[in-house]
């Protein structure tokens, strides 16, 4: 699945627009690379998003192309 496709299915980031967004501006980190849109997330891939104040990084658990509002959280583990 696509990286903008994920952050918005597992609502890291609001909408994939936004998402893609982020990956052009290097906003989005995978494994410590920066990473664009297009790339392809895998189980246990490390995410960081710096955006705001508040910067996320999460490991990667799951993959799904569809997610409810309960099942968003299920997609990822935080790490900071």
């Amino acid at each position: 699945m696509r990286l903008d496709k994920y952050l918005k299915i597992s609502r890291l980031i609001k909408r994939r627009t936004v998402a893609n967004e982020a990956c052009d501006a290097e906003r989005v980190r995978v494994n410590g690379r920066a990473a664009r849109a297009s790339y392809e997330v895998k189980i246990g891939d490390e995410i960081e998003i710096k955006l705001g104040n508040n910067p996320l990084a999460v490991r990667v658990l799951k993959i799904t192309e569809h997610a409810g509002k309960d099942g968003a959280q299920e997609l990822y583990e935080l790490l900071k």
